[in-house]
């Protein structure tokens, strides 16, 4: 953070040290709710309980009433928790978020234009830009004749399956119109 007030001066490492804080909340509020509801402080409604389940109507309704409370209070923090970070730029709360959903879906487009085709979405996000770069559909391909003489026989198979599947089903198809119904015997 800079500026010519040293009482607003902050090193790196404690803003490292408050993204981290920030983004600990959020994964914490996940527990209680899902995606954008976490980064707002939403879902403490999920925690209130009903008469039934609490045994007394009236203490069901302080409850309830606390939760709601407690969530206003939360998602106030989290806002501006989520106002502080974008201010200064770090990549934390709802910015955060937005940032590696971002980042992510690039990535995601990247090795689909360039990449293995075999690699789930969190494989991918979990690789860095320069891998992503340097990859090929190709890497790690087999190219030894026993690769290729299983995949002719894979192949195969598949002909044969399929053959029989058209043949059969044709057939079956008309055997079942041929013979009559249980009820005309």
């Amino acid at each position: 953070m800079s500026g010519n007030d040293p009482d607003l001066q902050a090193s790196d490492d404690a803003l490292a040290k408050i993204a981290k804080g920030i983004d600990k909340a959020h994964a914490e509020l996940k527990d209680l709710s899902t995606g954008q509801s976490a980064v707002t402080g939403r879902g403490f409604s999920k925690l209130s309980l009903t008469g039934v389940q609490l045994g007394h109507q009236g203490l069901a309704e302080q409850l309830q009433t606390f939760c709601e409370r407690w969530g206003w209070g939360v998602r106030d923090l989290m806002q501006k928790a989520n106002a502080f970070t974008a201010a200064l730029g770090l990549s934390a709360g709802a910015f955060g978020e937005q940032e590696r959903y971002v980042k992510d879906t690039f990535k995601i487009v990247m090795n689909a234009g360039n990449g293995n085709p075999h690699l789930s979405e969190d494989e991918v996000k979990g690789k860095s830009w320069d891998e992503l770069e340097r990859q090929s559909p190709f890497d790690g391909a087999d190219w030894s004749p026993e690769s290729f003489s299983q995949a002719q026989g894979e192949v195969e198979q598949t002909w044969r399956d399929t053959a029989y599947d058209v043949r059969d089903g044709a057939l079956g198809t008309f055997r079942l119109a041929q013979e009559p119904n249980q009820g005309d015997r």
